[in-house]
C-alpha cells in the first residue's frame, strides 16, 4: 500500500473525512440497503453533532454503496481507512468522541477482515 504522504505533496484539506453510506436498493433487495437501515438520518445527526463538537478540521458526507450493505448501516473514517456500523445516535456520539476526538475506536462498532459479505450472486 502506497505511503499516506509524500514529500511535496500538499497538506490535507482534512485531518479525517468520514463517508456514510446512503445508498437504497429496492424494498426486499437480498441484500439489503443502508438508507433503508436508516443510515441518512445517522449521517444527518452526525454531521450536526461533530459541528456542535467543533470538528472543524473533518468532514462528514453521504456516499453511494460501500460495498458492505450486509453490515449496514455502514461508513468509514479517512485516513485510517477504519470501518463503523453505527445503529443509534448514541453510536454516533461513541464514534465521533473516541475515534475523531481523542484519537481511538470504538471496537464494538467496528468492521474487521472478518466481516465479509457473502459472495454476490449471479
Amino acid at each position: 500500500m502506497p505511503d499516506a504522504a509524500r514529500p511535496g505533496d500538499p497538506p490535507p484539506y482534512y485531518r479525517a473525512h468520514v463517508f456514510v453510506c446512503c445508498n437504497r436498493r429496492q424494498e426486499g433487495h437480498p441484500r439489503g440497503s443502508c438508507a433503508a437501515r436508516g443510515s441518512e438520518k445517522l449521517k444527518d445527526y452526525m454531521k450536526a453533532r461533530a459541528k456542535e463538537l467543533g470538528l472543524k478540521d473533518m468532514r462528514v458526507n453521504q456516499s453511494g454503496c460501500l460495498d458492505r450493505c450486509e453490515f449496514g448501516p455502514t461508513l468509514v473514517i479517512y485516513p485510517e481507512g477504519i470501518w463503523y456500523r453505527p445503529e443509534s445516535p448514541a453510536d454516533v456520539d461513541e464514534i465521533l468522541t473516541a475515534h475523531l476526538v481523542e484519537g481511538g475506536r470504538v471496537p464494538r462498532l467496528m468492521l474487521t477482515e472478518k466481516d465479509v459479505p457473502p459472495p454476490k450472486q449471479k
